[in-house]
C-alpha cells in the first residue's frame, strides 16, 4: 500500500485532476489549511489557543522558473510579517526546490538566506525549518543549512530535517549537532532504493529510536515528528529516565492527524507543534501523508461520503 500511494503521488495526471476538482479539495481539507495565507493564519491562531505551536508550510516544490521561486520566497516573507503582527507562536517550513534549487542553487541559497535573516531579526527571533526532500537533495540540503547557520546572527534561526529511513542519517545528525543545528526527526516519506534507505518498518523505527536518544541528550532544542504511539512512549520514558525537561524538546505532528494525541501530550505538559500546510498544490503532500500512515485513508473515505 505504501509503495502504491507513493507512486500515485508522482502521477501528474492524477495530480492535475485532483487539485482542480471540488471533490479533491474537499477531501484535502482535513489535512490542508485552505489555499490562502489568511486561511493558515486563522488555523494557526486556533491551534495556539489550544496550547499548540505551529510550523507553516506553503505547499509546492520543484519550481521551474526564477520568478516562481522568488514568488514563493515573497509569500514566506509575508507570512513572517503576519506571524509577528498577530503575535502567533509559529515558524515557517520551506523546501529548497520551492526556493529554486532546481533552477539555480545560488538563487535558492539567496532566497533562504534572506528568510533566515528576516526571522533572526524578529523580536522575539523566529525560525526557518528547511524541509528534507528526496535522496537526491539530501547532501545539498544539509550543506546549505550548515552554511547558513554559521553566521553568529543566524544561529538558532535555521534548522534541518533528518529522515530515519536513510542509512546516512546518523552521520548527518553528528554533523548538524556539531554545528549546533536544531533538527526535526521524522521517518521519511519518499520512495528510496535499498542502497540508501531502510526498507522495513522495524529498521526505520529502530534507527528513529537511536537518533531520538542522541538528539535528546544533545542539549539542543529538537523536534520529534511522529504519530507512532510506541515511539512517543519510548521518547517520554527516555526523557523521564534521563531527567530531560519536558520543555527541552517538542513533539511534532501533522495538521489533521491524531488530534486526540496532540491534545493529550499538551495536557501532560509536553511541548507540541503542528505542521500546517496550505496552498493549491496539495496533491503530492496528501499522497505522501497517506503513504506514511495508510490508516489515514479512513478519514479520506469518510470525507468522500459527506454530503
Amino acid at each position: 500500500m505504501r509503495a502504491l500511494l507513493i507512486s500515485l503521488s508522482e502521477s501528474r495526471w492524477l495530480r492535475h485532476l485532483a487539485e482542480r476538482s471540488s471533490l479533491g479539495q474537499r477531501v484535502s481539507s482535513r489535512f490542508v489549511a485552505g489555499t490562502k495565507p489568511a486561511d493558515v493564519l486563522s488555523v494557526a491562531r486556533n491551534l495556539n489557543s489550544a496550547g499548540l505551536g505551529v510550523s507553516i508550510d506553503n505547499l509546492g516544490e520543484n519550481v521551474t522558473t526564477p520568478e516562481a521561486a522568488r514568488q514563493s520566497a515573497a509569500l514566506y516573507h509575508e507570512l513572517l510579517s503576519e506571524i509577528s503582527a498577530r503575535q502567533l507562536s509559529a515558524n515557517i517550513s520551506v523546501k529548497l526546490t520551492h526556493m529554486g534549487l532546481d533552477v539555480d542553487p545560488l538563487l535558492a541559497q539567496d532566497n533562504v538566506s534572506t528568510l533566515v535573516a528576516r526571522a533572526a531579526a524578529m523580536r522575539p527571533p523566529n525560525f526557518v525549518r528547511v524541509d528534507m526532500e528526496g535522496g537526491a537533495y539530501t547532501q545539498r540540503t544539509v550543506d546549505l543549512v550548515c552554511q547558513l547557520h554559521k553566521p553568529e546572527q543566524n544561529r538558532g534561526s535555521i534548522g534541518a530535517v533528518i529522515q530515519s529511513y536513510l542509512h546516512r542519517s546518523e552521520k548527518d545528525v553528528e554533523r548538524l549537532l556539531a554545528e549546533g543545528v536544531r533538527i526535526r526527526l521524522c521517518k521519511g516519506a519518499y520512495k528510496e532504493p535499498a542502497e540508501i534507505a531502510y526498507q522495513s518498518k522495524s529498521d526505520v523505527d529502530s534507527n528513529y529510536l537511536r537518533l531520538m536518544q542522541t538528539l535528546l541528550k544533545s542539549g539542543i532544542y529538537h523536534g520529534l515528528a511522529t504519530h507512532d504511539e510506541n515511539i512517543i512512549r519510548a521518547a517520554k520514558a527516555f526523557a523521564t529516565r534521563e531527567k530531560i525537561a519536558r520543555d527541552a524538546f517538542e513533539f511534532q505532528m501533522l495538521y489533521g492527524i491524531r488530534r486526540d494525541l496532540q491534545q493529550s501530550l499538551v495536557r501532560e505538559g509536553w511541548r507540541m507543534r503542528v505542521y500546517v500546510p496550505f496552498g493549491t498544490e496539495w496533491y503530492p503532500y496528501l499522497m505522501r501523508r497517506l503513504a506514511e500512515r495508510p490508516a489515514n485513508l479512513y478519514f479520506v473515505a469518510k470525507n468522500l461520503f459527506r454530503s
